[in-house]
């Protein structure tokens, strides 16, 4: 860090907001989270990612998806596949979701993120009593057989360097809030264990009125 860094730091002021969790909590009828749906590329993160949004938001549940391609179109523009970026590409997902979850809403992030360490930079960021990390465990067999957006076909030719799960590794959780494989399971099914993760956190469920 240089010193005009620092310097510009150490003027800032930290101004406390009048509005308390709490408040936000009854005006919203939920605690807010964050679900971090991590997994392979082409493992079902955003389907099921969007699916949930759309299932809370109709339901009166005001909740917002962080989705790691969308946000690579403006947050995160400029950034490359570098670790060195990825890291700061998942800071910079987890300062928001954290943001988010200070106004009262429930975040979804669906990001390959594939090293433990920075998924656990993001628990630490947003604070584990408001991270709830979903492993989408699809194979690998099976997401290159989708292959959605004809990424492994190109990584697998050399034209994308350092693609999780063909020439970059990705670290899988040792302890997830729920394991889901989506080849195994419908969007409903899948839907309707999170669901039911989300309100054992302590997020009120679709229809019900208890926090």
């Amino acid at each position: 860090m240089n010193r005009t860094t620092t310097d510009a730091i150490e003027n800032l002021v930290l101004h406390p907001t009048r509005v308390t969790p709490a408040d936000r909590e009854r005006l919203f009828s939920q605690r807010p989270l964050t679900l971090w749906f991590t997994g392979l590329s082409g493992a079902g993160k955003s389907t099921l990612a969007f699916a949930l949004e759309k299932l809370l938001v109709d339901s009166g549940r005001p909740a917002f998806v962080l989705d790691g391609d969308n946000v690579r179109h403006g947050l995160c523009k400029g950034l490359s596949f570098s670790t060195e970026d990825r890291s700061e590409n998942i800071r910079r997902i987890a300062e928001v979701a954290r943001l988010m979850n200070e106004a009262g809403l429930i975040a979804i992030v669906a990001c390959i993120s594939p090293c433990r360490l920075q998924r656990e930079q993001a628990r630490e960021i947003i604070g584990d009593e408001r991270f709830l990390e979903i492993y989408l465990n699809t194979p690998l067999s099976v997401c290159e057989g989708l292959d959605p957006k004809g990424l492994y076909r190109k990584a697998r030719a050399g034209l994308i360097p350092d693609f999780t799960g063909v020439s970059a590794t990705y670290e899988a959780p040792e302890a997830p809030a729920l394991t889901l494989d989506a080849s195994e399971k419908s969007i409903s099914v899948c839907l309707g264990e999170i669901l039911d993760k989300v309100e054992g956190w302590g997020a009120a469920r679709p229809g019900s009125s208890s926090l």
